[in-house]
């Protein structure tokens, strides 16, 4: 997870930052960003049946990484837009793999049982090498040039190959299988997992989750690059490393109070985390003031990072369906994040960036809203004394 997190790391808003240098608008950025969107979207549920019909997980992981170092690259040597559309669908593509991989290796290394504390010390490891490469990407950026971003993405493919390569083929063989409590269990029918309403909730509120968040970042990063273009990219990185230490700090805590106090409430301080930071971003231009607003996007991304695959877990158990039911809410997760950088961009050029926020953290009070009213519990919170 940490050589994963830094490999995905020059995709998050180094990008915005890397386009709007090179006089691409707003408008522009947040069509590239959509198509990949829609493609993850498109690849979800392929990518999830792809992972559960797969010999070994490993593998699909290990082509997924591959096609983003290729990706990486053609960004940096050529910034023209069909490269940089066909680099996103690429990235994307790809990335409809490594999510459900990733999470078939981890379930079927440690079962049902232990799935929580598993995740949070997988985000705490994701968020460690998330952070530290966004260090060393926000350095290169500034001391040499945005480009070199998309570089040090492509070479940090070869250590995250050579870790993958030391995972147990055996461990890892289950393709999402608890190997303990599901050996024996036929998969259950796709059409059962579509009429799941604890999974169709849960995708719902993931779906309103994108499509509040996935903009943000991104349209600060273009806010920045226009008003103090010499800074953006450090800015940029730093906005990126504070979440990702108090995600680091706070995932594994996540895991076990998951168990301890149920799910919902957990994600109901996720979705109040985002709708005050949508609502901060309207009224904060200090670039010091934002990277403190960043502290509630790590409360956030500790969260979902952790209740994504916990949650779909929990509805899916003894069904043999966890990778494709990984994929449906991955597709709704696809929907929100290609509707959310197109919605922000056209408001953010047409009304102005306030009336953008405002509208991200509306989506996110709702996301609230579907929490509280409409999703259930889908674990059996422990009794304490």
């Amino acid at each position: 997870m940490f050589f994963l997190a830094d490999v995905q790391t020059g995709f998050g808003p180094f990008i915005a930052v890397y386009l709007t240098t090179h006089a691409w608008t707003q408008v522009d950025i947040g069509l590239v960003l959509s198509v990949a969107g829609l493609v993850a979207l498109a690849g979800q549920m392929p990518g999830g049946a792809l992972v559960d019909a797969a010999r070994s997980p490993r593998w699909a992981a290990a082509l997924a990484v591959v096609a983003i170092g290729v990706s990486a690259l053609a960004l940096a040597l050529w910034p023209v837009f069909p490269v940089v559309m066909a680099s996103r669908v690429l990235h994307a593509s790809a990335s409809c793999l490594l999510g459900p991989a990733i999470a078939a290796i981890s379930l079927g290394l440690v079962g049902h049982a232990a799935l929580g504390e598993r995740i949070g010390r997988n985000v705490r490891f994701a968020s460690i090498g998330a952070g530290l490469s966004a260090i060393a990407m926000g350095a290169s950026g500034h001391f040499m040039s945005s480009q070199a971003v998309f570089f040090i993405t492509a070479a940090l493919v070869l250590p995250t190959l050579l870790v993958l390569g030391r995972i147990r083929l055996d461990a890892a063989a289950s393709g999402g299988f608890d190997r303990h409590e599901e050996a024996c269990v036929a998969p259950s029918s796709v059409s059962s997992l579509l009429t799941n309403r604890p999974l169709v909730m849960f995708a719902v509120c993931v779906l309103l989750f994108h499509l509040a968040n996935a903009a943000m970042l991104p349209l600060m990063g273009g806010v920045m690059a226009t008003r103090a273009s010499e800074w953006a990219t450090a800015s940029i990185a730093a906005c990126m490393i504070v979440p990702q230490i108090v995600v680091a700090a706070c995932s594994p805590w996540v895991g076990r109070q998951s168990a301890a106090w149920g799910r919902r409430p957990l994600l109901m301080a996720a979705f109040a985390a985002l709708a005050l930071r949508g609502l901060m971003f309207a009224v904060v231009t200090d670039p010091y003031l934002v990277v403190s607003v960043q502290l509630l996007d790590g409360v956030s991304a500790a969260v979902l990072g952790v209740m994504f695959p916990l949650v779909v877990a929990d509805v899916t158990r003894e069904s043999g369906r966890f990778n494709l039911a990984l994929g449906i809410v991955g597709s709704a997760m696809g929907i929100g994040a290609a509707l959310s950088t197109t919605m922000a961009g056209y408001m953010a050029d047409h009304f102005g960036r306030g009336i953008a926020f405002v509208a991200l953290a509306s989506v996110a009070a709702a996301g609230l809203a579907v929490v509280c009213l409409l999703l259930p519990e889908t674990t059996q919170p422990l009794k304490t004394r």
